[in-house]
């Protein structure tokens, strides 16, 4: 198979607040395509570690990392397409995920500070908004040789979708 016969997989990345869920719901709304919410496949260590304010590890984060790369090859396997929620701050993060399909391509939400904190605290979630400057202090912004895109958060999430779907020619 050709990697342009290679279903995509798209993962949207970012630190903490920045709607990476939101926005991967608004394809998911869009194409129909299987989503992981990659909080949920936190082992409950790492969960107890960030509810206590205690920023995650590399080590805390490579298995987190290869269970959603093999949900994600699972699926390339069979030919589907997938959408992925994670912070994937690192370049090294994102290499474990690519491993999970050859067209794998990162939507990097940015925005600024303050709209992050303020996203935080308006939420019930276990990511305390005391943890957003380890994560920003931590993200490694998309390189111009990884397959990806950068987006506002300031935007709508159904104009984040239509501006994915538009990049990589699957709106139509």
């Amino acid at each position: 198979m050709s990697p342009g016969d290679r279903p995509w997989h798209l993962v949207f990345m970012g630190v903490s607040g920045s709607g990476k869920s939101t926005a991967a719901e608004a394809v998911r709304e869009r194409l129909g395509w299987e989503m992981a919410e990659g909080d949920d496949f936190h082992p409950p260590e790492n969960i107890a570690k960030m509810q206590s304010g205690r920023p995650l590890t590399d080590d805390d984060r490579w298995g987190w990392l290869g269970t959603l790369a093999d949900w994600t090859r699972e699926r390339d396997e069979r030919g589907e397409p997938t959408l992925v929620s994670c912070s994937a701050l690192r370049r090294a993060y994102r290499d474990v995920l690519r491993g999970g399909g050859e067209r794998t391509f990162f939507v990097h939400m940015v925005g600024d500070k303050g709209l992050l904190l303020q996203r935080m605290s308006d939420r019930a979630h276990f990511m305390p908004p005391t943890l957003l400057e380890s994560q920003l202090d931590t993200l490694e912004p998309l390189q111009p040789d990884e397959a990806g895109m950068t987006v506002d958060v300031a935007h709508p999430p159904e104009r984040i979708a239509a501006m994915v779907l538009a990049r990589l020619d699957l709106a139509g």
